[in-house]
């Protein structure tokens, strides 16, 4: 998925200076031994890369598409048989497709003689994501599946329609035609089954209320940079997630989404929340995913960090995330900030 903030170009910088950390102060503990979390998830891309090195997994994020897919690739860990999914992959791609409410909302044949034509999605693949998203529900309350497979069938469904959304990347918007990747047919392919070796557990929670009740040896953080808010950027992913019939409204057809803005999106609030994550988070090793361009200025980063413990940051320049390449960015490229933290504390 192509997401915003994803750590996936990034993950040899992050794992390399996350291990010279460890080893500089010494920790004797083994990956098997020691609890990883990573509190904004996002696509489970980093928390998942440490669960494949072995160490034990909280992970969390506020918004629900996210969490499913969390849930998929950091609890699933040993628990599906694969030529059984294989065969329910197929099922569902077999499906005749369904005027749910996708299509009835997101797609330009279903949103004729509405107030708003909408074209998220072509009217084949949003009724295709229907009857999907339909099946597996139905699955789940049948018991034709259980709890683990109905995570790894709802995740690979947001993974692959978001391949053949109609936008630039994010759903702030949709294009007035059908973009060549929209016109394809949407097949349903299949995440990934990622093995690891401990427990691991996965959360859908506001970070400031569960950062009181989880504790570790590792915590990772990846706050949204910027003012973009995720709950709006990725609205169509939360309501295919949830499939929960929601009062829409406006040009772009937004959920309401109140109770999951991020007050790391509010340049007047993210110091002091960033703040109250550190004073109560009960890990000894604090690492901060930001970029030069943040909400937060590297100083101030610094100054708080520097309050707690041991303080040392390293950095990498990154390509940047362009949503829409006709928008006139400053340049091509930020520098990556991995700050680290080891609190006295812990």
């Amino acid at each position: 998925m192509n997401y915003i903030g994803s750590k996936y170009s990034l993950i040899d910088f992050l794992e390399s200076s996350i291990d010279k950390t460890l080893k500089l102060h010494n920790e004797t503990k083994k990956s098997s031994e020691m609890v990883f979390a990573d509190l904004f998830a996002g696509t489970g891309v980093v928390s998942g890369s440490f669960k494949q090195k072995g160490y034990s997994i909280i992970a969390n994020d506020i918004q629900y598409y996210s969490y499913v897919i969390t849930k998929h690739v950091i609890e699933n860990n040993g628990n599906l048989d694969k030529k059984r999914c294989d065969h329910l992959i197929e099922e569902l791609n077999n499906l005749d497709g369904v005027e749910g409410f996708i299509y009835k909302n997101y797609s330009y044949g279903g949103t004729e003689g509405q107030e708003f034509r909408r074209m998220y999605f072509s009217d084949f693949n949003a009724k295709k994501c229907d009857a999907i998203r339909i099946a597996i529900e139905t699955w789940l309350k049948q018991g034709k599946i259980n709890e683990h497979e109905y995570y790894f069938l709802l995740g690979s469904l947001i993974n692959s329609i978001d391949k053949y959304a109609n936008t630039a990347s994010v759903y702030g918007a949709y294009l007035k035609t059908l973009k060549k990747s929209a016109l394809k047919e949407m097949e349903l392919v299949a995440l990934p089954i990622m093995e690891g070796t401990v427990e691991c557990k996965v959360y859908n929670e506001d970070i400031s209320e569960l950062i009181n009740n989880v504790s570790g040896d590792i915590l990772y953080l990846d706050p949204p940079y910027n003012a973009r808010q995720y709950c709006t950027n990725y609205h169509m992913l939360e309501t295919i997630a949830k499939y929960d019939n929601p009062v829409i409204k406006g040009k772009t057809g937004l959920r309401e989404y109140s109770k999951q803005k991020s007050v790391f999106c509010i340049k007047d609030q993210v110091a002091e929340a960033f703040e109250d994550l550190i004073r109560n988070a009960q890990f000894k090793y604090i690492f901060l995913s930001y970029n030069n361009e943040g909400l937060m200025s590297f100083d101030t980063i610094e100054k708080i960090m520097k309050k707690y413990g041991k303080y040392k940051v390293y950095m990498q320049t990154h390509r940047r995330f362009k949503a829409d390449n006709a928008r006139d960015n400053k340049a091509d490229t930020t520098v990556e900030y991995l700050h680290c933290l080891v609190k006295e504390d812990s």
